[in-house]
């Protein structure tokens, strides 16, 4: 039976903590944690009484402007592409029950795709990410991983890659991705490139699959993390313009209409009108990017000064710290596995993080998935002081946090 999300199981565990009345410093759960402009607000209370059902595939509007969005980023894209879900997660989810194959997963990677894999009956194959950043497998490694595979009698038929990745905050480069890609095609691999951290880089913009296999990649994204929308659950996804991609949709249209019907109509409205691009909202996100980049820097040097070794973040709001050079101060407190690490944190500091092997690392490791955006402020008025300032960090309850995680750091590494 597969168990409950960790991710959400974190979450649920230190909000019952902080009503509790406990102090907690919640590093577990990747909310965006920013607050909803007030155009965005007033596009959804506008179509609130928008309440019949709509195409499964979603609005003409809502994909229409999904496409000039994908259109506006170097991929030519049309509406009859485009398919809308309640988040993206549902969307991986028909995708992998329709594809055919195992599936092939860099490691770590988030939580959901190896649950979801299993929830559908695939085989999973792991290969670790590279030295460099997240995301992708090491291409390295791949072709033989999968030589491997199918000599023993598997059956590789999807790559997933996340790009930019969670859990460790990194953009695989281009030369990266490319080398992938072409190793997938040399396979027959249908790639499944989740894209929803795309909008976050810190500096520059992430390289996409649809570059170099376009006629066998899947995009999904969603508006969750570039405009902190999770809880209105809006994902969408481009196939391919080809018969293949046609019949995928085909196949994604039969899973939707059983599963979800359709997106609500007035979350396809808010959709359509971010997805185009409004100045408001290209502002908006520059300046999330802005706070995403200077605080996860700020997390980031703590971990480093505490010994631990980290890639240093260039997207989203993670980091994925290691704990290996001071595994000897750590096993002096009998913490050998990420698990223990975690529970540490948590019982002793009420500090949330999750651990390596819920992102499939070796439970022996001391990897930690670190997420930063719930430290922007507890009141929506915090949030929106920590969006506008130019210097977040300094902001006291930024600062408050800063000083709590370094408490716990200096006593768990001392």
């Amino acid at each position: 039976m597969t168990m409950h999300s960790a991710t959400l199981a974190i979450n649920e565990t230190l909000q019952a903590k902080k009503a509790a009345g406990e102090k907690v410093l919640h590093l577990g759960f990747g909310e965006a944690g920013l607050p909803v402009p007030d155009d965005v607000l007033s596009c959804l209370q506008n179509a609130a009484g928008q309440n019949s059902y709509g195409a499964v595939v979603g609005s003409m509007d809502a994909r229409a402007e999904a496409a000039g969005w994908f259109s506006r980023r170097d991929s030519p894209t049309s509406a009859e592409q485009i398919i809308f879900a309640p988040g993206s997660k549902p969307l991986l989810f028909a995708l992998l029950s329709v594809l055919e194959g195992d599936l092939v997963l860099p490691t770590p990677a988030w939580v959901s795709y190896a649950a979801q894999a299993e929830m559908v009956n695939k085989t999973l194959l792991r290969v670790p990410i590279p030295s460099e950043a997240g995301g992708v497998p090491d291409p390295d490694l791949l072709e033989d991983a999968l030589k491997k595979h199918l000599a023993a009698g598997g059956n590789p038929g999807v790559l997933l890659l996340t790009v930019p990745d969670n859990p460790t905050g990194t953009v695989a480069s281009k030369e990266c991705v490319e080398a992938v890609c072409a190793v997938a095609e040399a396979y027959g691999l249908v790639v499944i490139s989740d894209e929803i951290y795309a909008e976050v880089c810190h500096d520059g913009s992430a390289p996409s699959a649809l570059h170099y296999l376009p006629e066998r990649t899947v995009v999904t994204s969603g508006l969750s993390k570039s405009m902190a929308l999770g809880g209105w659950r809006i994902g969408f996804a481009r196939v391919p313009a080809n018969d293949w991609g046609r019949d995928l949709m085909d196949a994604l249209v039969g899973v939707a209409s059983e599963i979800w019907s359709s997106l609500a109509a007035p979350m396809q409205s808010a959709a359509a009108y971010v997805l185009s691009d409004p100045e408001p909202v290209t502002k908006h996100i520059e300046r999330a990017r802005t706070l995403h980049a200077k605080v996860a820097k700020a997390v980031y040097d703590a971990f480093t000064e505490a010994g631990a070794s980290c890639r240093r973040p260039s997207a989203g709001f993670y980091l994925y710290p290691d704990f290996e050079p001071v595994r000897d101060r750590l096993e002096a407190k009998d913490i050998t596995t990420s698990e223990q690490l975690a529970d540490w944190l948590l019982l002793n500091h009420s500090v949330g993080v999750l651990p390596g092997s819920a992102f499939g690392d070796d439970e022996r490791g001391l990897h930690a998935r670190v997420a930063t955006s719930l430290l922007y402020g507890d009141t929506e008025q915090q949030r929106w002081e920590a969006l506008q300032a130019d210097d977040p960090v300094t902001l006291p309850w930024i600062q408050t946090s800063l000083d709590h995680l370094r408490s716990a750091l200096t006593a768990l590494t001392s």
